[in-house]
């Protein structure tokens, strides 16, 4: 088997080892940056070298500079999560939730829109301020607003109605601060329920994306 083989089965091995093993966002955060960085310092060091040594010295460099990054984004996350969930801690329609660095805010609809409307209520303003802040705060995201219907009415009807609520919120973030161009607004209709309750699936979600180049 050909050094450079070898070398990728074994980080492949320290893969699934270590995913694991990582207790909090951070830590898993900074070993997947760091086996990730391993594996294409590996591949460098070999097409560079051409030899084993090679290799492997490009696999620790890749990894100690993986690790740094995904540390940093991990931890950018974190704060960025506490900060938005003090934001929210005191309103009983809103919820964060994180997958990996991903973060979710999601706004029952009848916090900010009337039934069959796309028009902001007033009080959906004291909740929009509040994550602008944050947004603008933490300038390195990208940001996904997404509406959501429940299937009532047409499919047709509930994808556009979605959409004009989504780009509704948008623009409310955008006259709050948060640059347009870190913003995507899309309506997803019916096609994404949550809940057999028509209430739960009526919503908005403002998805937060670390930028992680």
């Amino acid at each position: 088997m050909k050094p450079i083989s070898k070398i990728m089965i074994l980080i492949c091995l320290s893969v699934f080892t270590v995913s694991c093993a990582g207790t909090t966002q951070s830590e898993r955060k900074t070993k997947e940056g760091a086996l990730v960085g391993a594996g294409v310092g590996a591949v460098l060091g070999q097409v560079i070298g051409g030899d084993s040594e090679s290799t492997a010295i490009g696999a620790g460099i890749g990894a100690a500079l993986g690790g740094v990054a995904g540390n940093r984004i991990g931890a950018y996350m974190d704060q960025q999560e506490n900060a938005l969930r003090n934001s929210v801690a005191a309103s009983d329609s809103a919820s964060i939730r994180r997958d990996q660095n991903v973060l979710t805010a999601t706004f029952k609809s009848n916090m900010f829109f009337d039934l069959n409307s796309a028009v902001l209520k007033p009080g959906a303003y004291s909740e929009i301020d509040r994550v602008a802040r944050v947004l603008t705060n933490y300038p390195h995201t990208r940001i996904r607003v997404e509406g959501h219907t429940d299937a009532r009415g047409s499919e047709a009807y509930n994808l556009e109605l979605s959409e004009k609520r989504a780009m509704a919120v948008s623009n409310a973030l955008i006259q709050r601060g948060v640059s347009s161009a870190r913003i995507q607004s899309i309506g997803l209709g019916e096609s994404q329920p949550i809940s057999s309750l028509d209430a739960e699936n009526r919503r908005v979600s403002i998805v937060i994306i670390p930028i992680e180049s």
